[in-house]
């Protein structure tokens, strides 16, 4: 059970039913993680704005969830190697390309650069090598993208650290372990 109480999408007023209504219309459903989060509806909001401005950015939505999934790996977020797991199937990810993402590579050598370069980002909490710098932009991705992935990892750390801390209640099917899934 949560150790965050799910706040009910059908009770809530004010600002966590704004925000639900607009969770609800995107998603069509309001997930459990959106719900624990509505215990603060600045939370909420926070993460909400900060995942819809990175929705327009240059890492396409299947790269997106890659960079999600290396980090919920990184990080043994199993709530959101669930969400993103399903959520990448719908976008069109493979198995294959869904136990790589986990492990920080692709077969793509872009996306593979992207991966490793996030999870360098993670690892060493920001301070990254110049080669690992130059490397990212050798195969092609630009400074703005660079900005974006360390965007995308803190993103990922606050709902993976949230996720973890709140011990959310899936509502997703539950990722397979990695060493399963190859």
């Amino acid at each position: 059970m949560s150790r965050l109480p799910a706040i009910d999408p059908g009770t809530a007023i004010g600002r966590p039913k704004d925000l639900f209504d607009a969770v609800q219309h995107k998603l069509g459903f309001v997930p459990n993680m959106t719900r624990a989060m509505a215990n603060s509806p600045a939370t909420l909001d926070g993460y909400l704005q900060l995942s819809g401005s990175l929705a327009g950015g240059a890492p396409p939505a299947k790269v997106r969830e890659q960079l999600a999934l290396a980090v919920a790996e990184a990080n043994g977020c199993g709530y959101c190697l669930a969400a993103h797991t399903a959520v990448g199937k719908a976008v069109g990810l493979t198995a294959d390309q869904i136990r790589d993402a986990r492990q920080g590579t692709a077969v793509d050598a872009r996306t593979a650069a992207l991966l490793g370069f996030a999870r360098k980002v993670a690892d060493a909490r920001g301070r990254v090598a110049d080669a690992d710098l130059a490397a990212v932009r050798a195969v092609g991705w630009d400074d703005g993208a660079v900005a974006e992935v360390v965007a995308h990892v803190a993103l990922n750390v606050f709902t993976n650290y949230f996720n973890n801390l709140a011990d959310t209640d899936l509502d997703f099917p539950r990722a397979a372990p990695l060493a399963a899934a190859a």
